[in-house]
């Protein structure tokens, strides 16, 4: 089918990008820069309805995964970029006619830094989400998943902490700040956490886009399902980039107050590099959060090919080869 991806620079978008490609898929991206890719490329932004109307236009379905990730900066650019983005691809897509949407979220829309233990996809809820970027991704699908309907079927999936060779993100951070010996555990490292593997993930996207239509108006969450100690996720990557383990902790009550008084400075100094710590980061690495996948897997006709180990075993390979 004729599909527009919208993202294909970061890792998991350039990923799904080469599996339709490999497939046969008629593939459209559009992101700001040349992702290089052997498809066609529209270049422009999310915050440009023109640039977003042409890569749309005759499209059987749209795979949005281009947001604004990170965790510095202020609350109106996450909303210009993911909320403001979402409803202009949205909008586009009523236009032009296209059937299916799959919006492509973030569990941490559900997640108010409590702990979540073998919940499904909880409603996204803008209010209890705990950074400008969580908070604009759950208004942004609660926009999205508004927007299903007879002509335009639309889900949602959030991937959960992914990973895997190239990761500048969770990988690229985690290895920098062992490497100078500034990363610790928070609270007792014992929180079990769900990540997911990027191939996995890639692959999940893919279901999805096939799923919708009779599957649809729903959130899933995505994730290897093999909950593992927060410590060990930490400890595996740093050893299999050669680096330092962490070797402090810090109680999770102290991390969220530090967390809380270092975003506070970064606004007030207006930085732009990424903070050592914030609250929402805190609550992250010191609070459980795994998923029931049942429902995923049964929805999407998807399950994960590799195991984590496996995926330790290529990263190692990717870091150190």
């Amino acid at each position: 089918m004729k599909v527009l991806l919208t993202g294909a620079s970061g890792m998991m978008g350039r990923a799904t990008a080469h599996r339709l490609i490999a497939r046969g898929d008629q593939v459209t991206v559009l992101q700001r820069n040349p992702a290089g890719l052997d498809c066609r490329e529209v270049l422009g932004s999310l915050t440009d309805p023109a640039a977003v109307a042409r890569a749309v236009a005759g499209q059987d379905a749209v795979l949005h995964m281009a947001a604004k990730v990170d965790v510095v900066g202020a609350a109106a650019e996450y909303h210009r970029v993911n909320v403001e983005g979402t409803a202009t691809v949205v909008d586009a897509c009523r236009t032009a006619g296209v059937g299916r949407l799959v919006n492509v979220s973030s569990p941490s829309v559900a997640h108010a830094g409590e702990p979540l233990v073998g919940v499904g996809a909880q409603p996204a809820d803008p209010a209890t989400a705990g950074s400008h970027y969580s908070r604009s991704k759950a208004r942004a699908e609660q926009l999205a998943l508004a927007a299903d309907s007879p002509d335009l079927a639309v889900i949602s999936v959030r991937p959960h902490l992914v990973w895997g060779p190239g990761d500048t993100q969770l990988v690229g951070r985690i290895v920098q700040r062992a490497a100078r010996g500034g990363l610790p555990i928070i609270g007792t490292g014992a929180a079990l956490i769900d990540t997911t593997y990027v191939d996995n993930a890639a692959d999940a996207m893919v279901a999805a886009l096939d799923a919708c239509g009779p599957v649809h108006g729903e959130a899933f969450v995505v994730s290897n399902g093999e909950p593992r100690p927060v410590g060990e996720i930490l400890d595996r990557i740093c050893l299999a980039a050669g680096v330092p383990v962490p070797a402090r902790s810090v109680p999770l009550p102290l991390a969220r107050v530090a967390g809380t008084v270092v975003e506070a400075a970064w606004t007030v100094l207006r930085r732009r590099d990424t903070p050592p710590l914030t609250r929402f980061l805190a609550e992250q690495l010191g609070t459980a959060h795994w998923f029931d996948q049942r429902r995923t897997r049964q929805a999407l006709d998807w399950v994960p090919q590799v195991p984590l180990d496996a995926g330790f075993a290529r990263l190692t390979e990717s870091l150190r080869g």
